[in-house]
């Protein structure tokens, strides 16, 4: 019994060292671009950030013309926003798939990842919102028997 004790006591002093947390870098192609990927319900993302003076291309296109709507916009801006980067990195996107909504969600995921690529210290900022996380809900699919996902057909008693 006296053993046991001894091995337990001994058990206590040893000291418990916790893993580190992981070491990010940063990831910066030859022309000094950061890449990533966003994704949204059936939209794909490719977005290349680079420093400069804040100018957002989709598909060639400016954003104000791509994405008409200012909510849309609004929400391509939020990750450089939270980081405090406005204005200071320009990026150029490509999208494809899925809608205006969608695609919008998949260019500001792949942002916020590309942001996370150039500067590792802002991935704290960028997690605590909610920008990394990439949004998994995409449309049910139809079901036979059934008008739509769940809608069942109209009802005739006659």
């Amino acid at each position: 019994m006296s053993d046991t004790m001894q091995s337990l006591e001994q058990l206590g002093s040893l000291k418990v060292t916790a893993p580190d947390a992981p070491k990010y870098v940063k990831k910066v192609d030859k022309q000094g671009r950061a890449y990533a990927t966003g994704k949204r319900k059936d939209a794909v993302a490719r977005v290349w950030i680079k420093p400069g003076a804040g100018k957002i291309l989709v598909n060639a296109r400016e954003v104000e013309v791509y994405f008409a709507r200012p909510v849309l916009r609004m929400m391509i801006q939020q990750p450089l926003v939270a980081a405090a980067r406005a204005g200071q990195y320009d990026v150029i996107c490509t999208v494809a798939g899925g809608g205006l909504s969608g695609q919008a969600g998949a260019v500001r995921h792949g942002i916020s990842k590309a942001l996370t690529y150039f500067e590792p210290d802002l991935r704290g900022v960028l997690k605590k919102g909610g920008f990394l996380t990439r949004d998994s809900r995409v449309v049910e699919r139809k079901k036979y028997g059934r008008a739509k996902a769940r809608r069942s057909f109209q009802f005739s008693k006659r």
